[in-house]
């Protein structure tokens, strides 16, 4: 199996995302190569091949010039998969590549099953399993799934490429940076998330002062959200913010899908949930089987003594 990873480079460095195409593809147990349209002074670490395209030829972001570099490298490699991460790069480009080659294309994917791709359905709600219908088939990776596990290393063999075209269609302005609203939870090494067993609005300060004793940041699943007890800034799950924390703690969370795909990458997942079937059960490191609220503040004054 052959996989054609495409890396991002914006603003002159390659995104965080582009390790995760790495991790995915070793799930596959595929062959790599890669592509990039970027510069040659900066280029992701990984044994294999990877063909250029000249940033200063193909401009940041010209749609029709970086497909063109990324069908040729297609058609030198002819991978099985050609992965993008699911960000705006991605978003333009991948149906663009997958309409030329007459490839299906597989979108959010959020993990690997027996052969299969996981992706949300049903508003997160639910998952479904798909397999490609295509020979070949052009992927999209959800941010956060699939974070990085092993140390990246290696220089890859480069093999520049020049578009074929001249790239007449649209072209990028430029970047805004969207408004910030909220806290942002990707970079957070502990989160302790409150969800629908907590009760009531008025114990969520219980489950904050948990957080703090922790040294982490507040969560929370969709029902807390649409209860209107937290904001939707600190919604973790398809629907909200994908998450991979060193610590994750889920307090009174069942574990619908929708909130299993936003964190079931954490390194080290503890639930507390009077339910022992519980759906987290089957991700949880750690199942506490007891009432919720009295245990979190005993557990919360033992941390204070620490």
């Amino acid at each position: 199996m052959k996989a054609l990873l495409v890396f991002e480079y914006r603003r002159g460095k390659l995104t965080e995302g582009n390790s995760e195409l790495i991790d995915f593809a070793a799930g596959l147990c595929a062959q790599c190569a890669g592509v990039l349209i970027g510069e040659e002074s900066a280029l992701p670490a990984f044994e294999g091949k990877l063909y250029l395209g000249d940033i200063a030829v193909c401009k940041e972001y010209g749609p029709e010039l970086h497909a063109d570099i990324i069908l040729q490298a297609a058609q030198k490699e002819n991978p099985d998969y050609i992965i993008f991460t699911h960000a705006p790069y991605g978003w333009d480009l991948a149906p663009r590549v997958a309409a030329k080659l007459k490839a299906a294309q597989i979108s959010e994917i959020t993990g690997l099953s027996d052969g299969k791709f996981e992706v949300g359905c049903c508003s997160g709600k639910m998952r479904r399993l798909v397999r490609p219908a295509t020979p070949r088939a052009v992927l999209t990776l959800q941010e956060g799934a699939f974070p990085f596990t092993g140390k990246a290393g290696g220089t890859p063999e480069v093999e520049k490429l020049v578009p074929t075209g001249t790239g007449s269609g649209p072209e990028l302005a430029g970047f805004k940076e969207a408004e910030k609203h909220g806290l942002d939870l990707s970079g957070a090494e502990v989160i302790v998330s409150a969800g629908r067993g907590v009760g009531k609005k008025d114990n969520i300060p219980v489950i904050a002062e948990l957080a703090a004793a922790l040294k982490g940041e507040m969560g929370a699943s969709r029902p807390v959200v649409d209860a209107g007890w937290l904001e939707h800034t600190r919604q973790v799950g398809a629907t909200g913010q994908v998450v991979s924390p060193k610590l994750y703690v889920a307090c009174g969370i069942s574990g619908a899908i929708q909130h299993l795909s936003g964190m079931r990458n954490s390194e080290f997942i503890v639930a507390i949930n009077k339910d022992k079937e519980a759906p987290i059960s089957e991700i949880a490191d750690v199942m506490v089987i007891t009432d919720l609220m009295p245990f979190v503040a005993a557990l919360t004054a033992q941390l204070k003594k620490i």
